[in-house]
C-alpha cells in the first residue's frame, strides 16, 4: 500500500494553483447525463473519486471522453440502464446523485446505497423525502434505493435540516419535473450554486440558489453546453492552513477569495496575515499563532471538512482552543493519531479540547478519513523529524496530485510504496 513520507520542519514557501471543486464535479459530472445531448466540462479535478464516478457512468451506457486530464465529453442518449452496479459506486458518497439524475430524466433509478469516509452518520431521509414530494415512490431494498415515477411534479418542499447532498439531488430531479418546485431551507454552499448554474447552461430554470430558498420552474428537456468548475474551497484551505501550520508564506492561486471567508476570518484571528486578490490569497505567519474556538456549521460558517485542519494548527497554538463539530459525529478520529505525534487533545463527545503544545514530532500514523488525511499530513510538514502516513488511499480520493503540489512550495514530501524506500528518503537518496 503506498504511504506519504515526510521530512518535517520546513516552512512552506511559494504559490500553489488550486483544481475544480470535487464536490461540485461530482454532481456536475452526474448531471450531465441527463441531456441527450454532448457536454464539455472542463476544470474537473483528476482524482480517485471522480474517476470512480466516471466508470459507473460509463457503465450504465453514457458515453464518456477523457479530452485531457481536466477535460470531459459526456454523451448521456446511449444509456442502457438505470440500475447502478454496487462494484463500481460502492467507494464514493456522491453516488447518490445517481438518484436524481436517472429519476429526473427517466423516472426511475436504482441505486445502491452509498459508501465513502466514515466520518459519521449522513441519512438521506431528506433526499427521499424531496423525491416522494415530487412524486416518487422510494423504497430501500436488498442495499438498494429504488425511486419510481409515472411522472414528477413541482412541490413545495421545506428541508427538515440543511443538507448540501440533498438540495443538489432534488434540485436536479425538479429540473425535469412539469411545473414549480420551492426548496425551502436550502443549503447555500458554492458548489450548490455552481450545480445550479451547470444546470441552467443546460437549459434549466433554477433561481435562487446560494440563498435558503431555491425556486425551480420545471422544463422538458436540457440541451448541450460547455462548463468549468468552480475552484475548490477546501483544497484552498488545506493549502492555507498548511502554511500556517509550518510558519510559511505561501499564495494560493485560482480561488474565488469570497468563498473562503470563514477560514480566512480564523486565521486573521490566531495572528496569520492573508492577503486577498481578485483570484488568489496569500497566507504568512512569521510566529507561534494564538488560541480560539471554532464551530462548524453550513456554509457561509465555518466548513466541517476544514475542521480537522483547523485543529492541527491550533494544536501547535498557544493556549486552550474548543472545536466543536456539529455537523458529523465521528470526525475527531484523527485525534489519536495527531497525540502520537506529541498533541494535547482531550475529545469530550462532539467537541476538542486542544492545549497547544510547542512542536509535534515525527511518527508513524494512519489517515481515517479524507480530510483528517490531509491535516495529518500538515501535521507530519509542521512536526520534527520524520512522519509516515499510512492508508493515503483516503487522500487521494479528494486531492489531486498532493505531494507534488506540496514539494512546489518547498515540503520535503515522497508517495512510496515499500519500507525500503522510506529508508532512502531518510538516508536523503533519490527514490
Amino acid at each position: 500500500m503506498d504511504k506519504y513520507v515526510i521530512k518535517g520542519g520546513t516552512p512552506l514557501v511559494g504559490e500553489v494553483e488550486i483544481g475544480g471543486a470535487k464536490n461540485a464535479a461530482l454532481a456536475i459530472l452526474t448531471a450531465a447525463i441527463m441531456t441527450d445531448e454532448p457536454v464539455t466540462i472542463d476544470n474537473i479535478p483528476d482524482v480517485s473519486d471522480i474517476n470512480v464516478l466516471l466508470e459507473a457512468i460509463s457503465v450504465i451506457g453514457a458515453t464518456v471522453d477523457r479530452i485531457d486530464r481536466h477535460t470531459a465529453v459526456i454523451n448521456g442518449v446511449t444509456i442502457g440502464s438505470v440500475e447502478v452496479e454496487y462494484e463500481y459506486i460502492k467507494k464514493i458518497r456522491a453516488s447518490y446523485y445517481l438518484l436524481g439524475a436517472l429519476l429526473g430524466k427517466y423516472k426511475r433509478a436504482e441505486v445502491p446505497l452509498p459508501g465513502g469516509c466514515n466520518i459519521g452518520s449522513r441519512p438521506i431521509d431528506q433526499h427521499l423525502k424531496g423525491f416522494r414530494a415530487l412524486g416518487a415512490e422510494v423504497e430501500i431494498r436488498s442495499g438498494n434505493i429504488i425511486a419510481e415515477a409515472k411522472y414528477l411534479h413541482g412541490a413545495h418542499i421545506f428541508m427538515d435540516m440543511v443538507s448540501v447532498g440533498a438540495t443538489i439531488n432534488i434540485m436536479m430531479a425538479a429540473a425535469l419535473a412539469d411545473g414549480n418546485t420551492i426548496i425551502e431551507n436550502a443549503a447555500r454552499e458554492p458548489h450548490v450554486v455552481d450545480v445550479a448554474n451547470f444546470l441552467n447552461c443546460m437549459g434549466a430554470n433554477i433561481k435562487g440558489a446560494g440563498t435558503d430558498v431555491i425556486r425551480i420552474r420545471g422544463v422538458k428537456s436540457l440541451h448541450k453546453c460547455s462548463y468549468t468548475i468552480v475552484p475548490d474551497m477546501i483544497e484552498a484551505g488545506t493549502y492555507m492552513f498548511a502554511a500556517a501550520a509550518t510558519r510559511g508564506d505561501v499564495l494560493v492561486k485560482n480561488v474565488i477569495p469570497k468563498h473562503l471567508e470563514a477560514m480566512t476570518a480564523k486565521l486573521q484571528e490566531i495572528g496569520c496575515d492573508v492577503e486577498e486578490f481578485d483570484d488568489a490569497v496569500r497566507v504568512t505567519c512569521r510566529q507561534r499563532l494564538g488560541r480560539t474556538h471554532v464551530k462548524t456549521l453550513p456554509y457561509p460558517g465555518f466548513p466541517t471538512d476544514m475542521q480537522p485542519q483547523m485543529s492541527v494548527v491550533l494544536a501547535l497554538a498557544r493556549g486552550t482552543s474548543i472545536v466543536t463539530e456539529s455537523i458529523f459525529e465521528n470526525r475527531f478520529k484523527y485525534a489519536d493519531e495527531l497525540m502520537r505525534m506529541g498533541a494535547n487533545i482531550k475529545i469530550e463527545g462532539n467537541t476538542a479540547i486542544i492545549d497547544g503544545v510547542e512542536r509535534l514530532s515525527g511518527a508513524r500514523i494512519s489517515a481515517p478519513d479524507l480530510r483528517a488525511g490531509a491535516a495529518l499530513v500538515i501535521a507530519g510538514l509542521a512536526a520534527d523529524g520524520y512522519t509516515v502516513v499510512d492508508d493515503i488511499v483516503y487522500i487521494q480520493r479528494g486531492y489531486e496530485d498532493f505531494p507534488g503540489k506540496l514539494r512546489s512550495i518547498g515540503a520535503e514530501i515522497s508517495q512510496v510504496s515499500e519500507e525500503k524506500e522510506i529508508q532512502k528518503f531518510r538516508m536523503r537518496e533519490v527514490i
